[in-house]
């Protein structure tokens, strides 16, 4: 305790000094644990369920994800109960609470009657799904489990809302129980707001259903091992009953696929992945861009104790009187190095607190970052056992790092010293050559995060401004859902109709257009196509979008040859498309394909053809900005009739304004579709918006690069003042004698700012090797540039030159000042 209170004593007798090492701390331990404690939530943390060990999931060949299944697949697998403990189905979706017009989305899980059990969670109040509820239609009729989360915010947390109704897409569903707080599912990444039983998706969706179609895929497979079954065992134990499932769930993969995905299909084996950390889509995004923005943190953290190191041995130096005064009076070196470590514990202690509740922060602010409203994204963050281990892990470290050669330096002082002028200038020489090498580090340190910062945020902007060959501009999308509007899905394509003509008649609309898919939105259409004469093979995907007249109009996309869509194009006329430079190129040689023809899936059931191309439009982005443009055709939406068959119940509508913003015919878009249908469930996003979202990975990572960059370059701003100041403390008796004999103050600048040049030269030329040697690391995340730019390495060599000159500038103008008359009366 009296090292402690001479530690804080010490300290404010310091505030300056002391303040602007705690905030570094604060500042890099915050940045770490937040990070950490998003890789621990996303990628080592647990599901909250029981004995999470024991549970795997279902996919198959080389996976290392898991795979989307049908319905009748699930139902082959959990009929045999004899390979697993127990097995759960669910997949995401988003419920409607909206009667009409605008949506009201919560998100939603359809799950298998023996979700909840396989997971191990008891409901904290009413019950879980029973194996009646897992009925078709349920034996207690549409029944729901909700969320602890959705329950306090909907229902305010009454004690009764189990067994009150709710509405899901204009459905009454009946409340039969409410999850434990701590229980978002088995996704992590996400959660949902209720849970309604797979079975019950008739209901919903009618003829639409997808439990009865072997080529719809959207659930995930998970099951619980046996307590005494390896996963080994389970996993060929599935495998012998392969070939029973995969025959009795062919029929529609046999109708519409052809004989070589057959084929594939028959004979691709069931894998079982271990899923203790559960299933999630984010981590496979996230996974790898947060573990580079974590090793950048750790970089910022060394580059801060690298400073702080330096500041200690400053104070250290300043108080060679003081301790060797202690020794003379009896203090053991021991105890010196004791009283100079507990000063270095309580920088770390107080920086790692303010760390602790800058990272609570930060973490839900970067959160928020990667969220979209689309997709909306849930992770628990609350600090547990292994953060707090982090947290003191690294504290400890970094007092170990800053803390113990200072102490040990300082300890070797002898009782004599304060009165011998040598020993202070032979130790403030070695305290200054240890001093040169911290700093060149430093500089070399910053420059790899500066690089890093600098390939990230003009991989972002590549991206934002690339050419989108379309205008996202004054573009709403409304997606139109008519699931509650229709019964028949032969009658959707009219209805679709009469909604673009009723939008299409609004005074401040320029053009409206329907579509299978928009540009960067969550949808694909990727069917096999067959191209009569084609000059080359089929390689890759061939990406389609079903249109009305109007769309290229809409989207500012222009054609380059032939003609556009029209009204003639309908059902019981030639079939027509127009296709894109990609897909010309591609598969034509690059020459005329106007006149040609292709069919889509070729050699199945379903086969559609021959489809005359008749127009050639501009290259534009389709699902990806770090795409090029892939080979697309746009075919008519009237003559494609298997839409109904697929069930396909939504539609987009793209309405472009003349003038305003598309956001602002929110209002007279819903009011002209309501009076077509007031049934219709209406969702609006405009384009610009679709297009930023598309970006959220690459934005949030260069954010992070580039504040992490920028406190380097401040902590090395910090350092090189701080070093450059103190020598020219330590040399002022020898810039005096230089003034004093006829030195310009413009020499003695260059003197100061010469020994600097030499550090921060020494830091660049390091800090290039060192970023050239990790820059492949960073390679996939790139786009438009090589990770060994050196544009970017030139800029970055060049801002911490700036850097450095600037945070000499200051000792070495006070160098000038130096009065050799007023030197010589204090010496």
């Amino acid at each position: 305790m009296q090292d402690l209170r001479l530690a804080v004593r010490a300290l404010r007798a310091t505030p300056v000094v002391t303040a602007v090492a705690v905030l570094s701390l604060a500042l890099s331990i915050g940045a770490n644990t937040a990070i950490f404690s998003m890789v621990d939530s996303l990628v080592l943390r647990w599901l909250p369920v029981n004995d999470p060990a024991r549970l795997v999931l279902v996919t198959e060949g080389v996976m290392t994800r898991p795979r989307a299944w049908s319905y009748p697949v699930w139902e082959q697998i959990s009929q045999r109960t004899e390979i697993f403990d127990r097995t759960a189905a669910w997949s995401f979706t988003r419920f409607n609470l909206s009667s009409a017009g605008e949506t009201q989305f919560v998100d939603g899980l359809w799950a298998s009657g023996s979700f909840f059990e396989t997971m191990g969670v008891p409901a904290l109040l009413g019950r879980t799904f029973s194996n009646a509820d897992d009925r078709r239609g349920g034996a207690d009729g549409p029944v729901a489990v909700i969320s602890y989360r959705f329950w306090q915010r909907y229902f305010g947390g009454a004690v009764n809302a189990v067994g009150r109704s709710m509405p899901l897409d204009g459905v009454l569903f009946t409340i039969v129980g409410v999850m434990p707080p701590d229980f978002f599912g088995a996704e992590v990444g996400r959660t949902f707001d209720v849970a309604v039983p797979v079975t019950n998706e008739p209901v919903l969706r009618g003829r639409d259903s997808f439990l009865d179609s072997s080529g719809t895929t959207f659930l995930t497979v998970m099951a619980r091992l046996r307590p005494d079954q390896s996963h080994d065992a389970a996993t060929a134990e599935l495998r012998r009953a392969q070939p029973q499932i995969r025959d009795a769930t062919l029929r529609e993969i046999g109708r519409f696929g052809s004989k070589e995905s057959i084929d594939r299909y028959l004979m691709t084996p069931f894998t079982l992945l271990p899923a203790a950390t559960g299933a999630s889509d984010l981590r496979i995004r996230y996974e790898r861009p947060l573990l580079i923005i974590m090793a950048v943190a750790a970089l910022v953290l060394l580059i801060a104790c690298l400073n702080i190191a330096n500041v200690s041995l400053a104070r250290a130096t300043a108080r060679h009187h003081e301790l060797s005064l202690r020794l003379a009076l009896g203090a053991s070196r021991w105890r010196l190095v004791r009283q100079l470590f507990t000063e270095s514990l309580v920088l770390s202690g107080t920086g790692a607190a303010l760390g602790l509740v800058l990272a609570a922060w930060s973490s839900r602010a970067l959160v928020r970052q990667i969220s979209t409203p689309a997709d909306a994204v849930f992770l628990d963050l609350h600090v547990d056992g292994r953060v707090l281990a982090f947290t003191f892990g690294i504290t400890a470290l970094t007092t170990l790092f800053f803390g113990t050669a200072p102490a040990f330096r300082a300890s070797g002082v002898a009782p004599m010293d304060a009165l011998k002028e040598q020993g202070r200038t032979s130790r403030s020489q070695t305290r200054g050559a240890t001093t040169d090498w911290l700093v060149v580090v430093q500089v070399a340190l910053s420059l790899v995060l500066v690089v890093a910062a600098g390939l990230f945020v003009r991989t972002f902007l590549s991206l934002a401004e690339r050419p989108l060959g379309f205008e996202p501009g004054q573009v709403l999308v409304v997606s139109i859902d008519v699931s509650r509007a229709i019964a028949d899905p032969a009658g959707r394509a009219t209805l679709y109709e009469h909604a673009r003509e009723a939008v299409r008649a609004l005074p401040n609309v320029a053009e409206a257009a329907l579509s299978l898919t928009t540009p960067v939105g969550n949808g694909q259409f990727t069917p096999r196509i067959e191209v009569a004469a084609a000059t080359s093979d089929i390689q890759g995907p061939i990406w389609g979008n079903l249109i009305s007249p109007g769309w290229f109009d809409t989207y500012r996309t222009p054609l380059v040859a032939g003609r556009d869509l029209s009204d003639r194009d309908r059902k019981g006329a030639p079939r027509v498309a127009v296709v894109n430079e990609a897909f010309a190129r591609k598969l034509v040689g690059g020459g005329n394909p106007i006149g040609k023809a292709f069919t889509l899936y070729p050699r199945t059931a379903r086969a559609l053809g021959p489809i005359e191309i008749v127009g050639v439009a501009a290259d534009a982005v389709y699902a990806s900005l770090r795409q090029p443009a892939p080979p697309t055709f746009y075919g008519p939406l009237a003559q494609f009739d298997y839409l109904a068959e697929l069930g396909i119940r939504s539609i987009n509508l793209s309405v472009r304004a003349k003038t305003d913003s598309p956001s602002m015919l929110t209002r007279s878009v819903a009011t002209a579709m309501a009076a077509v249908n007031p049934n219709l469930a209406l969702t609006f996003r405009p384009l610009a918006q679709q297009v930023t979202m598309s970006l959220t990975q690459e934005r949030v990572i260069a954010l992070l690069a580039a504040l992490f960059g920028a406190l380097a370059l401040l902590l090395a701003g910090l350092g090189l003042y701080g070093v450059t100041s103190y020598a020219v403390n330590r040399r002022r008796a020898e810039i005096g004698i230089r003034m004093a004999l006829g030195a310009a103050p413009a020499s003695v600048v260059r003197l100061v700012l010469s020994r600097v040049a030499v550090l921060v030269g020494s830091g660049v030329i390091v800090g290039t090797g060192v970023s050239l040697w990790l820059s492949p690391l960073v390679g996939t995340l790139l786009y438009g540039l090589e990770p060994h730019d050196a544009l970017t390495l030139g800029a970055a060599a060049g801002i911490l030159v700036a850097v450095g000159v600037a945070a000499s500038w200051f000792p070495a103008r006070r160098a000038t000042r130096i009065d050799p008359a007023e030197l010589l009366r204090e010496t």
